[in-house]
């Protein structure tokens, strides 16, 4: 009996400010397909790959292009602009964007499945993290967009709901490198931390010209004004380079040093088919789940319409790397969950604090409003 086989696409700026991080969403969306291939029984998914290269204009033409042309279903975007951008177009055509990227959340689409970690997943367990362990005077930093500016927001109202504060907010083009007048105020203000939203090449020669400026002001860089980040991950430690790598905190759903045998199947796995890197991350483990679920969704489905596969997406349930995985039938968020790691001189994360199971997604911040702390539900994380 032939298997049903059906056109998926998958769209990432391979090329750009932000590649290595694309570069290895691919590459878990594809690990993906060559597994579903190689098992036998669920529907084949032939993947139609474009690179809008991080133009805007590109995402939404090559969305119409792919829709035009018969696929339904699409996984792809990291940034939120480039979300936002194709949403209408998903919606105009009523195909499915499965997008396997954290956001900043306040989004909810008929049109999407979210496979990536929601606020309250990666946000406030970070803010209660770096008020209990590191201090309460905040300097954010990110790239002129709404991921950056809707995260300090949150970051903000939790931060202060804790009894801290911001003491400034810079924001810079999406790909500017020109950091070393935002590196000399957060030197000369000595923030407790520093929230970091900048994205691709912006936020490595940030890392880098921090840990270069503390350097010759004779300032322990990691010690006195560390840099916490929801974005920063294993590809982007590579890019940041030996020199300012290590000391790192991020907090994720997932890290390739996290525990576990499907998390060592995974490794290996990737490892494998991707010798020459980027290496595995969260954004590839979202993606690799983007497949793996539209994989069990169609097969329970028996049609590639968008409605019916929504509906059925909601039962799936997976052992993921991370641990196990399910969409969420209220929101179309996944469950997830969250940890906090620190980057290592070998460029890796060390996790210290991780979630004893998966927590429901919160994108609107129902149920754990920043604004007020009493009200707050956030995960209960242990020490590892």
């Amino acid at each position: 009996m032939l298997r049903k086989t059906y056109r998926i696409g998958v769209m990432l700026s391979t090329t750009g400010s932000y590649g290595a991080v694309a570069r290895s969403m691919l590459n878990g969306a594809t690990l993906a397909f060559q597994e579903i291939a190689a098992a036998g029984g669920a529907p084949l998914l032939e993947p139609v790959i474009v690179d809008p290269a991080g133009d805007l204009a590109r995402y939404r033409a090559l969305s119409l292009e792919l829709l035009s042309s018969g696929v339904r279903h699409v996984v792809g975007c990291y940034t939120s602009s480039s979300r936002k951008e194709v949403i209408p177009c998903f919606e105009k055509c009523d195909g499915l964007l499965w997008y396997p990227s954290h956001y900043e959340g306040f989004e909810s689409s008929d049109n999407v499945i979210y496979t990536g970690a929601a606020p309250n997943q990666h946000v406030l367990p970070l803010v209660d993290y770096l008020v209990a362990r590191v201090g309460k005077t905040a300097f954010c930093i990110g790239s002129n967009y709404i991921w950056a500016w809707e995260n300090n927001r949150i970051f903000r109202e939790a931060l202060m709901a804790r009894g801290g504060s911001v003491i400034a907010e810079r924001y810079l083009p999406v790909g500017d490198t020109d950091v070393d007048r935002v590196v000399e105020a957060i030197v000369d203000q000595r923030p407790d931390f520093v929230f970091n939203n900048l994205i691709g090449s912006s936020a490595y020669s940030f890392f880098r010209a921090l840990r270069r400026a503390c350097r010759a002001r004779g300032i322990d860089q990691v010690a006195t004004i560390p840099v916490a980040s929801c974005t920063l991950s294993e590809p982007e430690l590579a890019e940041i380079g030996e020199d300012a790598v290590d000391g790192h905190l991020s907090s994720s759903v997932y890290f390739s040093s996290v525990g576990g045998v499907a998390n060592a199947v995974f490794r290996r796995a990737y490892a494998a088919a991707f010798p020459q890197g980027p290496a595995s991350s969260a954004d590839a483990e979202s993606s690799y789940i983007a497949v793996k679920l539209l994989a069990a969704a169609l097969q329970q489905a028996g049609t590639d319409e968008a409605r019916a596969v929504r509906a059925a997406v909601a039962n799936q349930r997976l052992a993921a790397p991370q641990g196990e995985v399910r969409i969420d039938p209220q929101t179309y968020h996944a469950w997830l969950t969250p940890r906090i790691g620190r980057s290592t001189a070998d460029g890796q994360f060390d996790v210290l604090l991780e979630a004893q199971q998966p927590i429901a997604p919160d994108p609107y911040l129902v149920q754990t409003s920043p604004r007020f702390a009493t009200a707050m539900r956030s995960p209960l994380l242990r020490v590892v």
